[in-house]
């Protein structure tokens, strides 16, 4: 799969809207009683960006990164505000919010994941620079990060049972979900892009 490790702009997203959806199937038995299952182990996000962008310059560079991307064709990184942090939003990242695993004394990599309930959601873009981790709750700084992947390896394996955790910013890697953009000309210096949607791509 092709994808470019850059962000969208953050000026434009401003004014996007989004959030997870699941697919259940659900199938009422002839008693009245239903059999619910999903074929989708996580979530995914979608998005619709452009609604804030209202300067042509702003229309331009969105743009122009939509024909850096070739449409659909190559991902992307995409900053979700109101997840975008292994912690809330509103928080500070600690070398000990999720769980990262279990040391057995050979294993030295491990993947970011970021849990909701009892759901873990894989994180293959965290940022560079905001990965903290931590071995029965101590920080360390004896591990490497890919952040194409969100795979952690640490410089001597953890030993058996040591607690495992992390920290991080990430992004959500996506896709545009058309291969059109419009944009209309309101005035010499002000235009308006209709809504461009955006799917979360499986990493």
């Amino acid at each position: 799969m092709s994808f470019h490790e850059v962000r969208l702009p953050a000026r434009l997203a401003f004014g996007s809207t989004g959030g997870v959806e699941r697919r259940t199937e659900v199938v009422t038995l002839a008693s009245g009683f239903e059999r619910r299952s999903t074929p989708w182990a996580h979530g995914r996000r979608r998005y619709l960006i452009g609604a804030g962008v209202r300067s042509l310059d702003d229309a331009a560079a969105l743009v122009a990164f939509f024909e850096g991307r070739r449409g659909r064709l190559h991902g992307f990184r995409f900053r979700d505000f109101t997840d975008f942090r292994s912690c809330l939003p509103s928080g500070a990242v600690s070398p000990t919010d999720q769980p990262l695993g279990t040391g057995d004394g050979e294993t030295a990599v491990f993947a970011l994941a970021k849990r909701y309930d009892d759901v873990a959601r894989p994180i293959a873009k965290p940022v560079a620079g905001t990965v903290r981790a931590a071995v029965d709750g101590v920080e360390t700084a004896a591990f490497t990060i890919d952040t194409t992947t969100g795979l952690v390896t640490f410089a001597a394996a953890p030993g058996a049972g040591a607690v495992l955790t992390a920290g991080f910013e990430f992004d959500t890697p996506v896709r545009f979900d058309a291969d059109r953009i419009d944009v209309t000309l309101e005035s010499f210096e002000a235009g308006r892009v209709v809504a461009v949607p955006l799917i979360e791509l499986r990493i």
